[in-house]
């Protein structure tokens, strides 16, 4: 797979090279919404100065969803996105190539959630035949995989209708106010509803190794930091000086705890449910990437969800 070893390549030479001192250079960093643990080492890394050491000056700007910080970077409002790696395999097939250059989550941390008013009343993914389903936004990575979880249970990948609902707050309030019969959603707020609904379903669940593994058959990467292979030719400093950010970002948050952690989040992100919200970081923790390096089988799972 040429796509594979290029990503492979390209991270292990970014790993390898030096980050000497350079003059800040400005960024512009779409993230698909900024409130999901899954992208918290991008917010991270601003509130812990690793951007600034790093030598690069970053402008973190929050979309809705994955696929809308995607256009911003394709329409040349944003240089580098903060999002899920499968957009850039998904596009591929297009013929618009983007190149991911660090990976900072190991596995996705999706979930597949029934709404809390359709508990008992949908208890599978063929349930959800003809319902209204939340996603960040259509063309996310939320909506390919609840795509992927309705054709893998029989159905057709339009069989539901797809709703955008955002992430955190916003995707909560549909849930609980009947907008929608079930969401893709991540944590924390998969975490808040299920501590305010104990018996809350979940059809589909990628927020461990393990059950990550028996939902695609392997390891499948999420969060990472890519961009139009023109820009990263034009601008190596900053692609390294990002690398190298997030590669520092990656080891901090394993050398702290869930509570330091927490601490270091702006409070608007972390929002009043914050017993919820460290519970979920305690649990979302070992998802992020130690080294910022692709596993080439990872790529290949991702590959393999397109081909369905």
């Amino acid at each position: 797979m040429k796509l594979i070893s290029r990503l492979a390549a390209i991270a292990a030479a970014l790993m390898m090279m030096g980050g000497g001192a350079m003059a800040a250079s400005k960024v512009t960093l779409a993230i698909g919404g900024a409130s999901c643990l899954c992208y918290l080492p991008t917010v991270l890394a601003k509130q812990i100065g690793a951007y600034e050491k790093a030598g690069v000056d970053v402008n973190l700007v929050d979309f809705k969803g994955g696929s809308q910080s995607l256009t911003a970077v394709l329409g040349g409002s944003a240089d580098v996105v903060s999002g899920y790696f499968d957009h850039t395999v998904e596009l591929a097939a297009k013929k618009q190539h983007l190149q991911a250059f660090v990976i900072y989550d190991q596995y996705p941390g999706l979930v597949l959630v029934v709404a809390p008013g359709q508990t008992g009343k949908i208890k599978s993914v063929k349930d959800l035949d003809g319902k209204k389903v939340g996603v960040s936004a259509p063309g996310s990575s939320t909506d390919f995989f609840l795509k992927y979880q309705l054709v893998k249970a029989g159905l057709k990948k339009d069989s539901a209708a797809v709703i955008g609902v955002g992430l955190g707050a916003t995707a909560i309030a549909a849930m609980e106010q009947g907008q929608i019969d079930a969401a893709v959603m991540l944590d924390p707020a998969v975490t808040v509803l299920q501590s305010k609904y104990k018996d809350l379903t979940l059809l589909s669940d990628t927020r461990t190794q393990k059950d990550t593994e028996a939902v695609f058959g392997g390891d499948y990467p999420g969060g990472a930091f890519y961009t139009r292979p023109e820009w990263m030719k034009a601008h190596p400093e900053e692609t390294q000086a990002l690398t190298n950010a997030m590669v520092a970002t990656l080891k901090w948050i394993h050398s702290h705890s869930a509570q330091e952690i927490m601490e270091k989040m702006p409070p608007n992100l972390v929002g009043p449910h914050k017993d919820a919200y460290l519970a979920a970081l305690k649990n979302t923790i070992p998802m992020y990437s130690t080294t910022g390096l692709m596993d080439p089988k990872g790529a290949e799972a991702v590959l393999d969800v397109f081909k369905i």
